[in-house]
């Protein structure tokens, strides 16, 4: 009898066990969320959830910097000028903002949507009230974000409303017909990482309540520019582009492409033909822009980043500005001008060894992301390229002179049809004008934050100071104050700090002048503040070794258990005791090392690294390709945890608890597989089993998870809409604070004075007092 009893304990305790694993099984199935009705039922849900959170009065304040600014993709201003001095600007990550004052102040009014990365705006020509707004950036940089369809508003941008095309993710151009507006025309780009039919012209006959798709070419081909005749609305010009952006390689031609090219129709989008005779071949044409001469409607000119070769590099530097390979120089940036309405084409620059030379330059090794020209309203034969710089020619193309006194990496620009001297540009640094043609500019940003952070991190002196690498700015640190309240953190002016613009930064708990920064793709320096002293530390590999791949923006932490050991992510981790002087390799390659998946972008690389706070030489290291692996002896035994999570994720977090051993949490990141769920995980047991703990967190990828200093249970997760936070340990999330929706990159809880503060790619940084969520100091909020 007590042999039968305990053979029914023995099948009860292994179908529990077997239901247990199951459970874990069937959470780790979670399913991605790619299209963009669901991803606007999800915001909404995010929407309510701040209107629920026991945290919604909590103030985020802003830190800055107040002397950056960041991105900006294009600009609508209010006609005419001298009676209006209102515009609008589209940033990349930031939302939209508006001035009423000529930029002499900025105020965000696109910023509590699913999205605020921004391709396009517009304005209706017959009510300057009613605002369009394509979001999702067109330029599918590596830090460019989806958009989510197209938005209106009719009352000068103080409320907004989704007009569909959800699955477009990136809009370039609308364009809207003046002599009847509820005509508009939308070029839709289409996902980045991944195929999708959601690409072509759009077209709508009623304002936006419906959509015809009226030019579409295949999964693989963007719509990327469009321009409407200025003397017939139903004569249009469109670019298509075909690409994706790899995890390895930038957009590029391939040999079989043949759907880049221009288009145009004569009957509203009806039909459509081709119309590139005179450009390159089809294999060698990438992205193309377009615009037409309102002076002459007969003359058009194209853009075209042309992938031809037009010479090798011989004994010239055989890397690019991010030390990377490079093959034959392309032709790059060429111009072609019609003169009959796009019937022909004929190359008008590059025709002498000067100009050859300042074309192959114009746009460096990333055409892709620029090929914007406009032609003056007012000269047919003046066209200004946008590329590095922003350029001018006064004959048709033949020759360019650049022009300065401005922010490189060139997006969009606004010339005043009644005078051609008014000059409104958008550039990685911001919005600038000028009133000469371009002879000086007024800079306009110092109050158009639109800061777009990789990364943050801290140091201990007093007051903190925290630093973090931007976009196309270098790196920068900033001071955060408290001697006035923890509820009054001023925004400061920023000071250039240690790295480049993708460069994660340690610096010495003992000393804040010792700095650590990783640059782009892995490269690494010790700098010491005081003496001015900079050592190169990058570790060194055999000639016969691989050669080493470092991520964009390369993990890199010290020890918490002494600062003179560092540890840094490549594709191995290596190890220094002796603050990166001598460096040896703990690991194999930890990531899967597919020969197939290696480009022009190093990929399959360390994302994320940590060490346990209780255990010396417990470390954790996720991949970008979605490996995730653990070693309990500091590096001489590797085993994979990857088993439970989402096949082939990005690994954007792992953090070891201080609180107990064997706990860690991770995120994984979809955002390279248009994939925007949100997901968090938590292990007890070193990485052999996993449990969903992102429970009620609405759809946005997730970048950051932090564990609370002071309290265990507590956990920070930012998101591509915000910062959520726990105090369950996962079981219920809640948004943390009134922040606007934004990319939250980074996030730290800073030891000692327990101020919690945020890199955001597009909004700055800003700050909260961790006292109000933790109590760290005293007032207790858990109810």
């Amino acid at each position: 009898m007590k042999s039968k009893f305990n053979k029914i304990i023995c099948l009860i305790s292994t179908l529990f066990v077997i239901a247990i694993c199951l459970g874990q099984s069937t959470m780790a199935q979670k399913s991605p969320i790619m299209d963009g009705k669901d991803r606007l039922e999800q915001f909404n849900k995010h929407q309510a959830l701040l209107a629920s959170s026991e945290f919604k009065d909590l103030h985020w304040q802003f830190l800055g910097p107040k002397n950056t600014s960041g991105r900006t993709t294009d600009v609508a201003v209010v006609y005419p000028k001298g009676k209006n001095y209102t515009m609008y600007v589209a940033t990349a990550s930031g939302g939209v903002w508006k001035t009423v004052n000529e930029g002499i102040s900025w105020e965000p009014i696109f910023e509590n949507e699913v999205t605020t990365s921004i391709g396009d705006i517009e304005l209706d020509p017959k009510n300057q009230d009613v605002v369009w707004v394509g979001t999702g950036e067109a330029n599918i940089f590596r830090s460019s974000h989806a958009g989510c369809g197209i938005y209106k508003s009719t009352d000068a941008g103080k409320t907004w409303k989704n007009m569909g095309l959800e699955n477009t993710n990136t809009i370039a151009r609308i364009v809207i017909n003046p002599k009847n507006t509820d005509i508009i025309y939308v070029a839709a780009g289409g996902n980045e990482w991944t195929t999708n039919p959601d690409r072509g012209v759009y077209k709508t006959t009623n304002g936006g309540k419906s959509w015809e798709k009226v030019l579409y070419v295949d999964e693989l081909t963007a719509a990327n520019d469009l321009v409407m005749d200025p003397k017939d609305p139903n004569t249009l010009y469109a670019t298509t582009w075909q690409r994706i952006r790899q995890k390895w390689n930038d957009p590029r031609t391939e040999p079989d492409y043949t759907n880049s090219g221009i288009w145009k129709t004569t009957n509203g989008g009806k039909s459509w033909k081709k119309i590139n005779q005179g450009l390159p071949e089809a294999q060698y044409r990438g992205r193309i822009g377009i615009d037409i001469a309102r002076s002459n409607p007969k003359v058009l000119y194209a853009f075209v980043d042309n992938y031809e070769i037009a010479r090798y590099y011989g004994d010239e530097a055989d890397t690019d500005s991010y030390g990377r390979p490079k093959g034959g120089v392309i032709k790059g940036a060429t111009i072609y001008r019609s003169n009959d309405k796009g019937k022909t084409w004929k190359q008008t620059s590059g025709h002498t060894e000067k100009m050859k030379t300042f074309m192959e330059r114009h746009s460096a090794t990333y055409g892709w992301v620029f090929a914007q020209m406009r032609v003056d309203p007012n000269d047919e034969n003046t066209i200004y390229t946008m590329g590095l710089g922003l350029n001018v020619s006064n004959d048709g193309g033949k020759t360019f002179r650049g022009l300065r006194g401005m922010h490189g990496d060139h997006h969009g620009l606004w010339i005043d049809p009644d005078n051609s001297d008014y000059l409104v540009n958008c550039n990685d640094g911001g919005v600038v004008i000028s009133y000469d043609g371009g002879k000086a500019w007024k800079n306009s940003n110092d109050n158009l934050p639109a800061v777009q952070f990789f990364n943050l991190w801290y140091d201990m002196d007093t007051p903190f100071r925290v630093y973090g690498s931007i976009q196309d700015h270098g790196s920068r640190r900033g001071v955060v104050d408290i001697s006035r309240g923890r509820d009054n953190i001023p925004a400061t002016d920023w000071e250039g700090a240690p790295g480049g613009e993708g460069t994660s930064h340690a610096i010495d708990p003992r000393d804040p002048n010792v700095v650590y920064s990783a640059g782009f793709y892995g490269s690494i320096s010790r700098t010491n503040l005081a003496t001015g002293e900079r050592k190169r530390i990058l570790p060194v590999e055999f000639e016969s070794d691989p050669p080493l791949r470092g991520q964009w923006v390369a993990p890199f932490i010290l020890s918490p258990h002494n600062p003179d050991i560092l540890y840094h992510g490549m594709q191995y981790i290596f190890r220094s005791l002796d603050r990166g002087d001598t460096w040896e390799k703990i690991s194999k390659d930890l990531t899967y090392n597919d020969p197939e998946k290696m480009g022009d972008i190093p990929y399959q690389t360390l994302s994320a690294i940590s060490e346990s706070p209780i255990k010396y030489g417990l470390i954790y290291a996720g991949t970008d390709d979605g490996r995730l692996h653990v070693t309990k002896d500091g590096g001489d035994n590797w085993t994979e945890i990857t088993s439970g999570l989402i096949p082939k994720r990005w690994i954007s977090g792992a953090v070891a608890s201080k609180y107990k051993l064997g706990t860690v949490y991770v995120t994984q990141n979809g955002k390279r597989n248009d994939d925007f769920a949100a997901y968090v995980w938590k292990s007890e047991d070193y990485g052999k089993s996993w449990k969903d703990i992102s429970a009620n967190i609405p759809a946005g990828t997730v970048n950051v998870i932090r564990e609370d200093p002071n309290r265990p249970n507590i956990l920070y997760v930012g998101t591509d809409n915000g910062v959520f936070v726990t105090k369950d340990g996962g079981e219920t999330w809640t948004v943390l604070g009134d922040l606007p929706s934004t990319y939250v990159h980074d996030l730290i809880i800073h030891p000692r004075d327990n101020v919690i503060v945020i890199a955001t790619h597009g909004r700055g940084m800003w700050a909260l007092d961790g006292d109000l969520v933790n109590g760290g100091r005293g007032r207790f909020r858990f109810r």
